[in-house]
């Protein structure tokens, strides 16, 4: 079975999030809908507004860590409003997603507010799951993004702080939202280095790391890319410090690109595999021959071997060219793709 059936049920209400993180909702302060971010990650959200006829969806809404949003001016409407968000690019490890199984349309290139059409791609729109979120107050309510580390405001402030200055180069100590000496000293050089003034306050400084981190992940790590019509299924193998692993899934729209590894590459042997949705049917890449394990949702798989009886399945694997300067794109192609088979996903 492909993955992209798990994506497949329309307004399925109330779906478990997508990620380690989650939402929680409830009535506070302030007139209207507020999104607060209690993660060490910078969150771009995207709200799902519905009326009698569409749902009208609208983003990208940036929060920084340890701040809040209105989303939604008041009065509100008591029923289910709908909430997908993404972190920022400027954060290692692939990006992070909280949302649902109901499916409508962004544009996730900028900023875009669209009446949610029948099809997404005929719009040059992509398709992601949104969350239902049932607002039962006219005139107050908030969401809230977290993370298992349960920060407050103030401490998922001070660790968005952290973890910027880590992925921006400048090592600040653990990601534990409590800014201690090495923390301050580690702000005080990326101020000095960077001609900013020592009054830079919080929010310009994240807006700073936020652009630095962004540049220095494009010269790093190990990136896929769809150049077909198609959606494409991707997932990786290669050797690491315990054999070799293999590791997916990435959903890759037409022309979308993901981040799969953000640090410098190591070793020369990578492996890539794909399935590209054609209609009912799946392609497989046509010159592949290296067998790794794959999951039939999210996984990370030590080994190669004996996949089935592990509940894995296994699946050939194309290699890649080798990384030049530690860094690797590979993009994949409608040619590299197999003739559809006979069987349905």
């Amino acid at each position: 079975m492909a993955p992209a059936r798990l994506f497949r049920n329309v307004l399925a209400a109330l779906a478990a999030a997508i990620s380690v993180t989650g939402f929680t909702a409830h009535a506070q302060t302030g007139d209207g809908w507020k999104l607060c971010n209690k993660t060490s990650y910078i969150i771009e959200a995207a709200i799902g507004q519905p009326d009698e006829k569409a749902v009208t969806v609208e983003g990208w809404l940036k929060l920084q860590p340890g701040t809040c949003q209105l989303a939604v001016e008041a009065p509100l409407e008591p029923k289910f409003h709908f909430l997908y968000a993404r972190t920022s690019t400027a954060h290692r490890g692939g990006g992070r997603e909280w949302g649902g199984r109901t499916e409508l349309c962004v544009d996730p290139t900028g900023g875009f507010a669209i009446e949610n059409p029948p099809e997404c791609a005929a719009m040059g729109l992509e398709v992601r799951g949104f969350r239902p979120v049932e607002v039962t107050s006219k005139v107050r309510w908030t969401t809230d993004f977290t993370e298992i580390e349960n920060y407050d405001l103030e401490t998922a402030r001070s660790a968005g702080l952290q973890r910027l200055l880590e992925e921006s180069g400048v090592s600040s100590g653990a990601i534990d939202g409590h800014i201690g000496h090495r923390t301050r000293v580690a702000i005080g050089e990326f101020l000095k280095t960077n001609g900013l003034p020592a009054t830079t306050s919080d929010a310009d400084l994240i807006d700073f790391l936020e652009q630095v981190a962004k540049e220095r992940g494009r010269n790093v790590g190990f990136t896929l890319c769809n150049r077909t019509k198609n959606r494409v299924w991707s997932a990786i193998a290669r050797r690491g410090t315990e054999g070799w692993e293999s590791r997916g899934w990435w959903m890759l729209e037409a022309g979308g690109c993901a981040r799969v590894i953000d640090r410098p590459l190591r070793g020369t042997e990578y492996y890539v595999y794909g399935e590209m949705e054609d209609g009912t049917k799946i392609r497989t890449l046509s010159k592949a021959s290296d067998a790794f394990c794959v999951g039939h949702a999210q996984f990370a798989i030590v080994g190669r071997d004996q996949c089935e009886a592990s509940a894995y399945r296994t699946a050939l694997f194309a290699a890649t060219p080798p990384p030049d300067e530690r860094k690797l794109v590979f993009e994949f192609f409608e040619r590299d793709f197999a003739k559809a088979a006979g069987n349905d996903k």
